[in-house]
């Protein structure tokens, strides 16, 4: 009996794990400061943390670019998904950098990157040429 047969056959869609990933960055930003402002007294920093921020930063890219190329790739050809990605991730390194304006970046760039997500999530169902087993067309 081979016990990774049940995690060969999973199907994930990335474009969900994408949108994922962005809200969790933007409830991150934005939720933590108000709710966990007794973390550092316990030594805890998890609101401003370089490490943390760029860690969520990395893992939001690489998951929306592999997202992203496989619906390019698989399903649709068009390459506006991708032009509304790099604006998001523009605004989310503009926010890394901005003091005052960090929320304001933050949320453009959440904004555009679930839209990118969104839109080759879309792009990806309507597609007539699909030949991807795990998407019902």
């Amino acid at each position: 009996m081979c016990y990774l047969c049940p995690f060969m056959t999973l199907k994930i869609n990335w474009d969900y794990f994408g949108i994922g990933t962005s809200l969790l960055c933007a409830i991150h930003c934005a939720l933590l400061p108000v709710i966990l402002t007794s973390l550092p007294l316990f030594g805890i920093n998890i609101i401003h943390n370089s490490f943390f921020e760029w860690g969520m930063i990395t893992i939001a890219f690489l998951v929306g670019c592999y997202a992203l190329v496989h619906g390019y790739i698989k399903h649709h050809r068009s390459k506006l998904p991708f032009m509304i990605f790099a604006s998001g991730f523009i605004f989310l390194i503009l926010k890394q950098f901005s003091g005052q304006a960090e929320y304001f970046f933050l949320f453009l760039a959440v904004g555009l990157i679930i839209s990118a997500h969104y839109i080759n999530f879309r792009y990806c169902r309507a597609s007539k040429t699909c030949t991807s087993p795990h998407h019902k067309h």
